[in-house]
């Protein structure tokens, strides 16, 4: 088994979707030199206790609570009833992996060495990941500043033995998981419960999941539009490289890359016409340009590979950072307070993701209409219904695609309403401490559905490509996109009369979800 060593400064976005959706593949291990540091940092913290100096969340209350000083004696009963204030949150569960990255993050940032607690806190976190122990977070709570302090506050009450978790997929109350694997419940020391809920980890776990997730979505949309260009007999040259040296933006260039993979050679149209000569007219029997959702789609899934490629960045930033108050600076001997904890970062790269996702979603849901009606697909059959004889039975009878139509229609005015910016609704709360506050972890939260509504969609447009090749012939299709073609046929057979396609949509979604569509497919050259 590999070894994740956790330094809070190498954590990679892969690392996080490996333990988050693969649990038990990676063996998880505190770096010696990030021991070291948390060591140091809380030994400079008890330090300052001893002066009798005011050290917010320390030796004072929390957030506008902070001019009402406490005693040493008081600070582990401070910390304890910090958990339990917070634990107010509602809605529905956060999914198994969106925790365990949570999880993960929050032991990187902690691992950093300047927020005042023991190493014993990331090494009992780490374990518990380990033994897939998860405590079960309400989604709904945080305004994303001071971080996420109301879903974190299920993690630290994990550490404690309180509340309840899920234990290998079963529900127990939390102090028993933690007993089945030979942990002892921990008391919080002096900021250890500030230190693990006051942080942006809830949302960057959400974050880092939707990045990757992106990822595959963008080369999913390449796929659809190599593929309807080549069932709707469309213009190839659309897609030359000479094109996009003209105005190079990256994701542009890598979607037109991606898109001549899978297109034959040569032009599927039939012979040029003869030139007009003088003042002539006549109506030519195919355009010279496909539409817009064929022709532009590179520069439309090209904006959200770039959105993805610096929102990599920023959330790569995130997820090795010290975002906790305040903060230890050992070589100095002081604790500064500060505001590391606002999600301003993964909050605008949210936003920003989930309207270029929801713009491919509008762009193949397009698409979708090119193929699916008579009036606009090149021959194919209304809806794509296998074709039959007048005289037959079947006459009549079979709607073939509508209904999928309708639905991707419906999951993408739902993509397109989720897209208004979270980051713009900053609410003043916590006694007008809180003055202004980021949104991030909603502006995550609405990502992760857009993209979950985008992979649906993408799901009954292959399914819908798939068929449409299928009533073209084989020869439309080069052998990539044939193999593409395959993989959905695996797990959708071919629609040869009406049936309900919702399982259809379920299986196909997982290939593009899970990465099996890109990972079966050849690399763009």
């Amino acid at each position: 088994m590999s070894i994740l060593v956790i330094d809070g400064h190498h954590l990679t976005l892969a690392d996080i979707v490996t333990v988050a959706r693969q649990p038990g593949t990676l063996s998880l291990t505190l770096d010696d030199e990030a021991r070291r540091r948390m060591t140091l940092s809380t030994e400079l913290k008890t330090k300052l206790i001893e002066t009798g100096i005011p050290i917010y969340g320390v030796t004072s209350g929390f957030g506008d609570s902070n001019t009402r000083q406490i005693g040493a004696g008081k600070v582990e009963a401070l910390q304890r009833n910090l958990i339990r204030f917070l634990g107010c949150g509602v809605g529905t569960p956060a999914a198994p992996d969106v925790v365990r990255a949570t999880m993960l993050v929050r032991a990187n940032c902690l691992a950093r060495g300047h927020s005042g607690v023991r190493p014993e806190i990331v090494t009992n976190l780490l374990t518990c990941l380990e033994e897939d122990i998860l405590p079960v977070i309400p989604e709904q709570g945080s305004v994303g500043a001071s971080g996420d302090l109301v879903p974190l506050s299920y993690i630290a009450a994990l550490l404690v033995g309180e509340g309840t978790v899920s234990h290998r997929g079963v529900e127990r109350p939390a102090a028993e998981a933690l007993a089945a694997v030979g942990l002892e419940p921990l008391v919080l020391e002096a900021k250890e419960g500030l230190g693990l809920v006051n942080g942006t980890s809830f949302m960057s776990g959400f974050a880092a999941l939707a990045v990757h997730d992106a990822t595959e979505l963008a080369y999913a949309a390449d796929l659809c539009t190599a593929l309807a260009s080549s069932v709707l007999r469309g213009n190839p040259t659309h897609f030359t490289a000479f094109l996009f040296e003209q105005k190079p933006h990256d994701g542009v260039v890598d979607s037109a890359r991606t898109i001549r993979q899978f297109l034959a050679e040569g032009d599927r149209r039939g012979a040029v016409p003869g030139i007009l000569a003088g003042a002539g007219f006549r109506e030519l029997e195919e355009p010279i340009q496909d539409r817009y959702s064929i022709r532009c789609a590179p520069h439309v899934t090209g904006v959200l590979r770039d959105t993805v490629e610096w929102a990599r960045r920023w959330v790569t930033v995130e997820v090795n950072s010290s975002n906790d108050n305040p903060l230890f600076d050992v070589a100095e001997s002081v604790a500064h307070n500060g505001g590391n904890f606002y999600g301003g970062h993964v909050g605008q790269a949210m936003d920003a993701l989930k309207t270029a996702v929801a713009s491919v979603a509008d762009l193949l849901d397009r698409q979708l209409e090119l193929v699916v009606d008579e009036k606009f697909n090149n021959g194919l059959p209304p809806n794509l219904i296998p074709p039959v004889s007048p005289d037959s039975d079947a006459a009549g009878l079979h709607h073939g695609f509508k209904g999928m139509q309708i639905a991707a229609s419906s999951l993408v005015a739902e993509a397109l309403k989720n897209t208004m910016p979270a980051t713009s609704f900053s609410r003043s709360t916590e006694a007008h401490n809180q003055d202004k506050v980021s949104m991030g972890t909603i502006a995550a939260r609405d990502a992760r559905t857009v993209i979950a509504l985008a992979q649906q969609v993408t799901a009954i447009h292959l399914l819908a490509l798939a068929q449409a090749a299928d009533l073209r012939g084989a020869d439309c299709l080069n052998p990539a996109a044939r193999t593409a073609h395959d993989l959905v046929r695996e797990v959708s057979p071919y629609v040869d009369g009406d049936r309900p396609l919702q399982g259809d949509i379920r299986e196909v979604t997982g290939l593009v979800a899970s990465g099996a569509l890109r990972a079966a497919l050849p690399e763009p050259v």
